[in-house]
């Protein structure tokens, strides 16, 4: 801008007298760029005030700014910018709509998979893709009458959804992918509540048990912790106590079933076994004596759940059926044709098929020292031969009357270095004891188990008194 002498003459003459200060150059520019400043902020007040009726033209800005002053104004902000574009928009649905319709499939008696397919109009093809892509979806093979399958369809794309309820706990969730099946397992975890239950032993720990309101589950869990110090179908007498604290399981409030036995007590015959389950720091858990001792023995003391001893080791027996005096070197079990026979301890079979007067015989080695055989059998488990490996419990056949027996009843031996002992008496080797570097994690997680348990027994005595 360029100022000639007149005009600075008018420009002065606004200032009074020829007495007064005339300004500076300096003072001129800085009262311009003041003015320039103040038309900025008046802008920007407007711009944010109504970005709206600035789109839309209804708003006019008086002042034309300069070329020079606005090509050095800042940028308004981006999220300003997007704000003002995307004002009187027309906002996305926040969901898009499902697409086909969900139908709850109770499975029948007969039915299969394929069948519920079909019935639904899935192509053959689907059903195919879906068990062969992952193992989770293999389960959806075994479904059981009253079941019910959630499927989401369409006629156009047969499954697009299915849901499958394993348990209260598990259910098998299947998506679609392209046209491929994503299937997953999801599990929920219940709420853990510990209870306990005490009972004195009239006739059996079976009617003990039930009147105590002790679910059959865990009845049968407690005679497996105790089943190698105590056999239940001989040891058990009038006046032995139990006492035992296990989990109840609950999911939204609602009792599903039961845990695991966190703590027992056995009084059999006066004498005291105490377990507590811990698991250390390797992910083991098991059961132990109060002093770190495994509950496991090497082997089980009887191969038979609570069945009855018709025949005892004898070695001056009178045969029932050859009418001679022969040795008995075993125990026999009464029980029901089909009552499943445990093997008592982890080895390989030596025999498996007939042997004589024993009939269907399994003969088990266990290391060097120790075998065992069950005679007697009805028939074998599924997949065992001569060679096979058993672990300790593991179902090996089921009981019979085959060979020279008068009715069904398991007959048992056990041999030390080939040399019969009775498996009633005979000393079990203990299991390895819990390693010592757990000792001290150990007794701190179990002693308020084993207070509870010393209460429960006060209680108890109490009670009688």
């Amino acid at each position: 801008m360029q100022y000639n002498n007149s005009s600075l003459r008018d420009y002065n003459s606004g200032w009074g007298d020829s007495r007064s200060p005339k300004p500076s150059s300096r003072g001129l520019r800085w009262a311009l760029l003041g003015s320039v400043s103040g038309l900025a902020i008046g802008f920007f007040s407007l711009t944010s005030f109504d970005a709206n009726a600035i789109k839309n033209k209804e708003l006019t800005l008086p002042v034309a700014l300069p070329e020079a002053v606005t090509d050095n104004l800042p940028e308004p902000p981006e999220q300003a910018v997007s704000e003002t574009r995307q004002a009187g928009a027309e906002a996305p649905p926040a969901h898009p709509p499902v697409k086909g319709e969900w139908h709850a499939v109770t499975v029948r008696e007969g039915d299969s998979l394929a069948r519920i397919f079909a019935r639904q109009g899935i192509p053959a093809k689907q059903l195919h893709r879906l068990v062969t892509g992952s193992p989770v979806a293999k389960k959806l093979t075994r479904i059981y009458p009253g079941q019910v399958l959630h499927l989401r369809t369409t006629p156009e794309d047969g499954l697009l959804e299915l849901r499958y309820e394993i348990d209260a706990l598990n259910q098998i969730q299947v998506d679609r992918d392209g046209d491929d099946f994503q299937a997953r397992q999801v599990s929920r975890e219940p709420e853990r509540r510990s209870t306990q239950a005490t009972a004195e032993i009239d006739s059996s720990l079976f009617l003990a048990a039930q009147k105590a309101h002790l679910p059959e589950n865990i009845t049968m869990e407690l005679a497996g912790i105790f089943g190698w110090d105590i056999d239940f179908a001989l040891d058990i007498r009038k006046g032995d106590r139990f006492t035992v604290i296990y989990e109840d399981l609950y999911l939204d409030g609602e009792r599903i079933g039961t845990g695991n036995i966190l703590a027992a007590e056995f009084i059999n015959r006066g004498k005291t076994y105490q377990a507590v389950r811990y698991t250390d720091a390797r992910g083991r858990t098991d059961y132990y004596t109060p002093d770190g001792r495994s509950m496991r023995k090497t082997f089980l003391r009887t191969p038979v759940s609570f069945s009855r001893i018709s025949s005892r080791f004898s070695l001056g027996r009178k045969h029932p059926i050859l009418n001679t005096i022969r040795s008995h070197k075993g125990v026999d079990y009464a029980a029901p044709r089909g009552t499943p026979v445990k093997a008592t301890g982890a080895g390989k079979i030596v025999l498996r098929g007939r042997k004589g007067g024993y009939g269907r015989t399994i003969v088990i080695q266990h290391g060097s020292r120790y075998s065992t055989l069950y005679a007697h059998l009805n028939s074998f488990a599924r997949g065992l031969r001569t060679g096979s490996r058993v672990q300790q419990g593991q179902v090996i056949g089921y009981v019979g009357s085959s060979g020279l027996a008068t009715g069904p009843h398991l007959h048992y031996e056990f041999r030390v270095n080939g040399v019969h002992r009775n498996p009633l008496t005979v000393k079990l080797p203990d299991a390895a004891p819990l390693p010592r570097t757990y000792m001290a994690d150990f007794k701190l997680n179990t002693q308020n188990l084993l207070a509870r348990l010393e209460l429960a027994r006060s209680q108890a005595i109490a009670l009688q008194e």
